[in-house]
C-alpha cells in the first residue's frame, strides 16, 4: 500500500508526506527530487527552457517509473493532475489523499512563487491555477483533509493514517 499526497505547491506535500512516511516507516518518494536528479536541473529552469507541457511530460514519465513501490508516501508536484495518466497509474498504486489547503496560505508560503518551478504561472496568476487545479485535485482524491493553515504535522499524518488504514471511515 502507498499514500499519494496532492495539492498546490505550499500545501505542505514534502512536510506532511516525510512525517507520514516516518510514523508509518513508509519510504518518502519526492517527485520533483526524482525530476531534478534525472535532469539535473532546477525545475524553474527545466520549466523556462522546456515549457510547461515537457515538464508535465517529465513528471508523468517519473510517475510512471514507480511501477514496483510499496510502502511509501509520494510527494509529486502540484501540476501532476495536469496528466491523466500519471493520475490513473496513482490510484492504481496508492490511496489519493488531497490536501486541501486555503489559497491565502498558499499565497503567504509562496511569495516567490514565479521561481518555485509551478506550472502555468507564466500564462496566469497563482489564484488561476489554483481555482483550475482545485476541480482537478477534488475529481481525483480518494480522500480530502481541509487544512487551516498553520496544522499540527503529526496530527495531520495521524488524521491520514486514520483515512488510510481504519475500516468505516
Amino acid at each position: 500500500m502507498n499514500i499519494t499526497l496532492i495539492g498546490m505547491a505550499g500545501a505542505g506535500k514534502s512536510t506532511i508526506g516525510r512525517a507520514l512516511a516516518k510514523r508509518l516507516g513508509y519510504t518518502f518518494i519526492d517527485v520533483d527530487n526524482l525530476i531534478r536528479e534525472n535532469t539535473r536541473m532546477p525545475l524553474q529552469t527545466l520549466i523556462d527552457e522546456q515549457g510547461d507541457s515537457a515538464f508535465i511530460r517529465l513528471e508523468e514519465e517519473a510517475i510512471l517509473r514507480l511501477g514496483q513501490v510499496d510502502r511509501s508516501v509520494i510527494s509529486p508536484g502540484g501540476s501532476v493532475v495536469y496528466s491523466e495518466k500519471a493520475m490513473t497509474h496513482l490510484k492504481t498504486i496508492s490511496k489519493i489523499i488531497f490536501l486541501d489547503t486555503a489559497f491565502r496560505s498558499i499565497a503567504r508560503r509562496l511569495p516567490n512563487a514565479r521561481k518555485r518551478g509551478i506550472v502555468g504561472l507564466r500564462d496566469r496568476s497563482l489564484k488561476e491555477l489554483f481555482e483550475e487545479r482545485m476541480i482537478l485535485y477534488q475529481k481525483y482524491a480518494d480522500f480530502s483533509i481541509k487544512l487551516k493553515g498553520r496544522e499540527n504535522i503529526p496530527e495531520i499524518a495521524e488524521k491520514i493514517i486514520e483515512i488510510c488504514f481504519e475500516e468505516n471511515t
